[in-house]
C-alpha cells in the first residue's frame, strides 16, 4: 500500500502537465477559429485574462486568507514582470504567430521552450552544467538539435504534405472560398509567424526562470496567479488601446470568440497557471516546461481534422528535430536527477554515523552539506533551484 502511495505522489507531476497539454492544445483549436473570424488578438488577451482573474480570485481570497504572504515591492515588482512576460508579450506575440501560421506549427515551434528554459537556467546558475559528464552532453546537444529544427521550421516551408483526410478536405472545398484561405499563407507570413512564435517562447522561458525564483518568496499559490492574471489584464488593456484605435473591437457576443477567451481563461491561464506553479516548485522549470511535444501531437491531430488544416515538409522535419533534441534534454535531466537520488540515499547513512560519532567535525560537515545542496545565496539567485531543475 506505502508502495502504491509513493507511485501515485511520483506520478503527480506528470499527470498534472499531461492534463495541461489537453488544455493547451483546445486552446490552440479554438484560438484559431476566433482569430480566423476577426477577432483582435489583443483584445482576446485582454478577455482571456478578465476571466482567468474572476474564475481563481475567490478560490485565493478564501483559501489563503491566512497563509498569504506580506506584500514587499521587491515581490509586487516580480509580479509585475510575470504580468508582463505572460499575459502581454508571450501571448500577444504567439497568437500574432498563430494566425499567421496555424495551430500545428505554432506549437511544434513552441517545443524550442524546454531548451531555451535550460539555456537561461544555465545563465542565472539554476542549472548546473559539467560538460565532462555524459548526461550534460545529452543536454547541451539536445538543445543544439532544437535550435537547428526551430530555424529549418523558420527557413524552410517545402511542400504541402498531403494527409488522407486533409486531401479529402481539399477536394470538397476545391471551388470554394475556403482553398485559397487555406492555401495563402506567403512565405513572409510564415517567417513572420515564426519569429513571433520565437519571442513568444523567449518570453516564456523567462518567465518559467522568474516564477521558480518568485515562488520561493511568495509561496501562496492561488494568490500569486490571481495577481498575476490581474496585472496582465491591466497591462494587456493598455497595450489594446495603443494597438487598436476602434472600440468596435471590443464587442463580443454569445459566439466563439466568448467561448475562445473563456476557455483560455479559466483553463489555460487560471488554472495552468496554478497547477504549474505547483509542479514548477516540486520539479523545476526544465521538467515543467518539457511536456509541449504531446500538446503538438494533439493539436495536429485536432487540427486537421477540425480545420483542415494544412501541413508542410519544413514543419514536419523541424518537429521531428526538435523532439528529437527535447527527448535528449530530457534523458540527461532523468540521468541528474538518478544521481541526485542515489547520492542522497549514500548520504543519509553517512550523516546517520557522523552524529552517533558526534563531535565538532559532524557540525562542520552538515553546515557544508547545507550550503552546497541550495540555500540562497547572497546574491538573490535560489540556489536550491540548481537541484530542483
Amino acid at each position: 500500500m506505502a508502495r502504491w502511495g509513493g507511485f501515485v505522489e511520483k506520478a503527480k507531476p506528470y499527470i498534472a502537465m499531461i492534463s495541461l497539454q489537453f488544455g493547451y492544445a483546445g486552446m490552440n483549436v479554438l484560438t484559431k477559429v476566433s482569430l480566423n473570424q476577426g477577432m483582435s488578438h489583443y483584445v482576446l488577451v485582454v478577455y482571456r485574462h478578465a476571466f482567468a482573474t474572476l474564475s481563481i480570485a475567490p478560490f485565493a481570497l478564501v483559501l489563503e486568507r491566512k497563509v498569504r504572504p506580506k506584500m514587499t515591492w521587491s515581490i509586487f515588482w516580480q509580479i509585475f514582470v510575470l504580468a508582463m512576460l505572460g499575459p502581454v508579450i508571450d501571448q500577444n506575440f504567439y497568437y500574432a504567430g498563430l494566425k499567421f501560421t496555424g495551430p500545428t506549427f505554432a506549437c511544434a515551434m513552441s517545443n524550442i521552450l524546454p531548451a531555451m528554459t535550460f539555456v537561461m537556467a544555465v545563465i542565472f546558475r539554476m542549472e548546473k552544467l559539467d560538460i565532462k559528464k555524459v548526461r550534460c552532453q545529452a543536454k547541451v546537444a539536445g538543445t543544439l538539435v532544437t535550435v537547428a529544427g526551430a530555424m529549418l521550421m523558420t527557413l524552410y516551408k517545402g511542400p504541402l504534405m498531403e494527409l488522407a483526410w486533409t486531401r479529402h478536405a481539399s477536394h470538397a472545398h476545391a471551388g470554394g472560398a475556403e482553398a485559397p484561405a487555406a492555401a495563402a499563407i506567403s512565405g513572409r507570413d510564415w517567417f513572420l509567424g515564426s519569429v513571433f512564435v520565437i519571442i513568444a517562447t523567449l518570453a516564456w522561458a523567462a518567465l518559467f526562470i522568474l516564477q521558480t525564483h518568485t515562488i520561493r518568496q511568495y509561496p501562496a499559490h492561488l494568490s500569486l496567479t490571481t495577481l498575476v492574471c490581474f496585472i496582465g489584464t491591466l497591462q494587456a488593456t493598455v497595450v489594446t488601446f495603443v494597438m487598436e484605435r476602434r472600440i468596435s473591437v471590443w464587442t463580443i457576443g454569445f459566439d466563439m470568440n466568448l467561448l475562445a477567451a473563456a476557455y483560455a481563461g479559466i483553463v489555460t491561464s487560471s488554472i495552468a497557471y496554478y497547477v504549474q506553479g505547483l509542479v514548477i516548485q516540486k520539479t523545476g522549470p526544465v521538467f515543467a516546461s518539457a511536456f509541449s511535444p504531446l500538446m503538438m501531437i494533439i493539436v495536429a491531430v485536432m487540427g486537421s481534422f477540425i480545420l483542415s488544416e494544412k501541413i508542410y515538409l519544413g514543419g514536419v522535419l523541424g518537429a521531428v528535430l526538435i523532439v528529437a533534441g527535447l527527448y535528449s534534454v530530457l534523458w540527461g535531466k532523468h540521468k541528474e536527477t538518478q544521481e541526485k537520488e542515489a547520492d542522497a540515499k549514500m548520504a543519509l547513512p553517512m550523516a546517520s554515523s557522523r552524529r552517533a560519532g558526534g563531535g565538532i567535525s559532524g557540525v562542520g560537515d552538515d553546515t557544508e552539506g547545507n550550503t552546497g545542496s541550495g540555500v540562497r545565496s547572497s546574491s538573490g539567485v535560489p540556489g536550491a533551484a540548481a537541484n530542483a531543475v
